[in-house]
């Protein structure tokens, strides 16, 4: 199973739209979403033309829209090798203080956060902390990040060179 990573949105149709179409194209079926979306408009319109599932948290420049977002979650991903099923407890927020204390709990496998706009990936004891970056494209590039449970891969997309 692939799923995709996004952070920081902020509002921007444009990049959302490209990386759904992308999405699409590569049959990915849940996006999870570390906040900064805006607002719950900007989210019905950029995932109306996703088939998958959607899952977000709420950040901080997403005012008045908390009954929109999940303020965490954990899901869980199963990879099938042959009779084998194994499984990645995971964890998104937006803020990385409240990610690194989740990846330093030793519950979770994967834990996904924002904030910062910054792509980053570094280990805590056996989990593995990310930040997908942003796909608005302030500060930094606009990107995200693929997370390929079959291959336990993680691959970082840069928007303009999609």
């Amino acid at each position: 199973m692939k799923l995709a990573i996004i952070s920081d949105s902020h509002d921007n149709m444009a990049n959302f739209k490209k990386i759904v179409d992308w999405l699409e194209k590569e049959k990915i079926g849940l996006v999870i979403h570390c906040g900064d979306i805006s607002s719950p408009q900007t989210m019905r319109r950029a995932f109306s033309d996703f088939s998958g599932e959607v899952k977000a948290s709420l950040g901080n420049a997403d005012f008045g829209v908390a009954e929109e977002y999940e303020q965490s979650a954990k899901i869980k991903v199963f990879s099938n090798f042959g009779e084998l099923f194994l499984v990645k407890k995971i964890a998104f927020v937006h803020y990385p203080d409240i990610a690194e204390n989740l990846a330093k709990s030793g519950k979770y496998d994967l834990v996904f956060y924002g904030h910062t706009h910054k792509p980053w990936e570094e280990k805590q004891g056996s989990c593995r902390l990310i930040n997908p970056g942003n796909i608005a494209g302030t500060f930094y590039k606009a990107s995200f990040a693929v997370y390929d449970s079959e291959k336990d891969e993680l691959d970082l997309k840069i928007l303009e060179l999609l």
